[in-house]
């Protein structure tokens, strides 16, 4: 039996998941980038203030990226996002969240 798998919006849920599992404390680290600002928030300016506070939790991600990426078998396609991706789409869905709730 020859599994295959498909590119879709649930696998790409399913692996932005993992990358939270992959930044321990993801939402409380949010906030304290978002407690730390001077501007006005925007995903860009949380997204490179994030890199700022947090090197070692952005290391981190970017190995398991690496390895998860290096152990892959060839010809398999697995539908992982870049760090830069996931860890922008995880600071929109965060930043949505809170301005709609304030």
């Amino acid at each position: 039996i020859r599994r295959v798998l498909i590119k879709s919006k649930g696998n790409a849920i399913c692996f932005n998941k993992f990358y939270q599992l992959m930044i321990p404390n993801q939402e409380e680290k949010f906030e304290a980038v978002y407690k730390s600002l001077t501007e006005k928030a925007t995903e860009q300016l949380i997204f490179n203030t994030f890199l700022k506070m947090y090197p070692d939790a952005w290391k981190q991600l970017k190995i398991t990226f690496s390895k998860f990426k290096r152990s892959k078998q060839f010809g398999k396609t697995i539908p992982l996002p870049r760090p830069e991706e996931s860890l922008r789409k995880s600071i929109r869905i965060w930043l949505k969240k809170t301005t709609n709730g304030s």
